[in-house]
């Protein structure tokens, strides 16, 4: 038995080691720094220890801001995109002779770049003094607008946000679930035709509970994938995102960073940690719930 598990840890060994280096050391790293005052990086001096740098990030505005927007990207973009995936994907799965053809059509806007997607959606919704874009085009026929989503009001530029998110992150979600629903056996659902069970309850107690497991997946992935959003944005907005009150968690970590506030190592360290705690926290509450609705 002590061989096998010598074996067992030496397969694992390579594993360890690159989630060790690339994972934890970073980590604790990025932790230490946050509570190292004035670190400079060229230097490699720091002149205190304490919680100022937490302190500093949790009452910059541009950071509440950032903290703001990426709460509202996350709470109306995950649900949603869930939720329109899974009605794609049912339809998906009673259509038969074009199933496959429907499925790569869904799945083309995930192989498409980011900034290339972003592009067509700034065209779409941008308004110049040459045209006003095609929303606003569809806009006019309801006797509404113009609006400028790109460089407009806020809950504009928050719903082109928005929209954008859930086009990208679509396809993938469509792609698990159809073969998800693919794989529930078809066994329970002639036993439910047999009983005369309606088809909405044949969802609830059937479907759902089969596929819960994916469910749980694409969720748990959404958020952690909804608040590292930041390349979405630039390729709306531009990379200046503080002035167009767009920025996220993400973007104010690469701003402390590199970008025109840069240069703050610490401060970008302490954001970086509070973004981790929101996401392990939220995280443990969707496993604590899922014990309760996930059926394995």
């Amino acid at each position: 038995m002590d061989n096998r598990n010598s074996k067992a840890w030496l397969y694992l060994l390579p594993a360890i080691l690159f989630l060790g280096v690339f994972m934890v050391y970073p980590l604790v790293d990025v932790f230490i720094y946050s509570f190292e005052e004035g670190y400079n990086s060229a230097s490699q001096t720091f002149f205190g220890v304490g919680g100022y740098n937490y302190s500093y990030v949790l009452h910059d505005p541009y950071f509440l801001q950032a903290v703001k927007n990426t709460f509202i990207l996350v709470i109306i973009t995950v649900p949603l995109s869930t939720g329109i995936a899974l009605l794609i994907s049912l339809g998906l799965s009673s259509i038969k002779p074009l199933k496959n053809l429907f499925q790569t059509v869904y799945f083309l806007p995930y192989v498409t770049n980011t900034l290339a997607v972003g592009l067509v959606f700034m065209i779409l919704f941008k308004k110049t003094p040459y045209t006003d874009g095609l929303a606003n085009l569809i806009l006019s026929l309801f006797s509404a607008g113009p609006i400028d989503f790109i460089d407009g009001p806020y809950w504009a530029k928050m719903f082109v946000l928005c929209f954008y998110t859930v086009w990208v992150v679509m396809p993938f979600k469509i792609l698990i679930l159809t073969s998800a629903l693919a794989s529930v056996k078809q066994d329970y659902y002639n036993a439910a035709k047999i009983d005369g069970t309606p088809r909405f309850r044949v969802f609830t107690k059937i479907t759902l509970p089969m596929i819960s497991p994916m469910l749980f997946y694409l969720i748990i992935t959404g958020f952690i994938g909804a608040f590292k959003a930041y390349s979405d944005a630039v390729a709306l907005f531009g990379t200046n995102l503080n002035a167009a009150e767009m920025n996220t968690i993400v973007g104010y970590v690469y701003d402390m960073l590199y970008g025109d506030s840069g240069g703050y190592p610490s401060y970008a360290s302490a954001a970086a940690i509070i973004l981790f705690v929101i996401v392990l926290t939220i995280t443990c509450i969707n496993l604590l719930v899922s014990k309760k609705h996930v059926h394995y």
